[in-house]
């Protein structure tokens, strides 16, 4: 066996790496980089510990995905919002201790930042997917089912416009309203305040609607924006090469 966290990367916590450094967003840049200093001081002895026993970064990310698949596929569907949101942010954790780990071994691969996205979005899904199910069975809200499925699928798209952006070689420099940080706390601490109503904390039911329209409506404009980003940036590097074919032909 190799070296624990041969095949990983440091990953960021964000979908934008560089989040921190936009200055278009200072007051969520500020945040996000205290965030991570704490996690870090937090997390980086239970990291350790891992390495020495032996444990790969890719099995944390591996169990962090299917325990948070498993709080929201077993538990929202049923209305068990408050269990269900203490089991994923349990396992939300392990999105951070992986490039923690990395880190740590002072190790890196494309491989291990490829695994972390797509897993990611896979744990989204079931999320809002979860949410769905409730909703679709025995929660009989047609619409707000087809609002947790827009969102579903709207944080899928805004994640690809970025990356089909990047890879076309664009920066998609814009930090947009709702990003996959901002979904996942709107929708889970909505969740989990609702579930009280299992204990008999009244009105707390219409805080998961009122967080899943919220979502909705800023994925809907976060979208909107990288599409304009990507637009503009594109129109920007087609006539720079343009200018500068014609200064060659000169």
């Amino acid at each position: 066996m190799g070296q624990p966290g041969a095949r990983w990367a440091g990953r960021p916590i964000r979908e934008n790496p560089n989040h921190e450094k936009n200055p278009k967003n200072p007051g969520k840049a500020m945040l996000n980089k205290y965030a991570r200093a704490f996690f870090t001081r937090v997390l980086t002895p239970f990291a350790a510990f891992l390495l020495r026993r032996g444990v790969s970064p890719d099995a944390v990310t591996l169990i962090g995905t299917a325990g948070v698949m498993a709080g929201a596929l077993v538990f929202f569907p049923r209305g068990e919002f408050f269990w269900g949101t203490i089991v994923i942010t349990l396992f939300v954790f392990s999105d951070l201790i992986d490039g923690n780990m990395a880190r740590q071994a002072g190790l890196s691969s494309r491989w291990g930042a490829f695994l972390d996205s797509t897993l990611d979005r896979v744990a989204d899904s079931a999320i809002f997917g979860g949410f769905a199910l409730w909703y679709a069975g025995t929660g009989d809200n047609n619409v707000l089912c087809a609002v947790s499925i827009f969102c579903l699928a709207s944080g899928q798209v805004v994640s690809y416009t970025k990356a089909r952006g990047e890879s076309i070689g664009l920066p998609v420099a814009v930090n947009g309203l709702v990003e996959r940080a901002e979904r996942l706390v709107i929708s889970l601490v909505a969740a989990g305040l609702s579930g009280l109503a299992t204990f008999g904390v009244p009105g707390v039911e219409v805080l998961l609607p009122i967080a899943l329209w919220v979502v909705a409506a800023g994925s809907a404009v976060t979208l909107g924006q990288r599409v304009v980003t990507v637009r503009r940036e594109s129109a920007e590097a087609d006539a720079a090469a343009a200018d500068q074919s014609g200064a060659e032909a000169k």
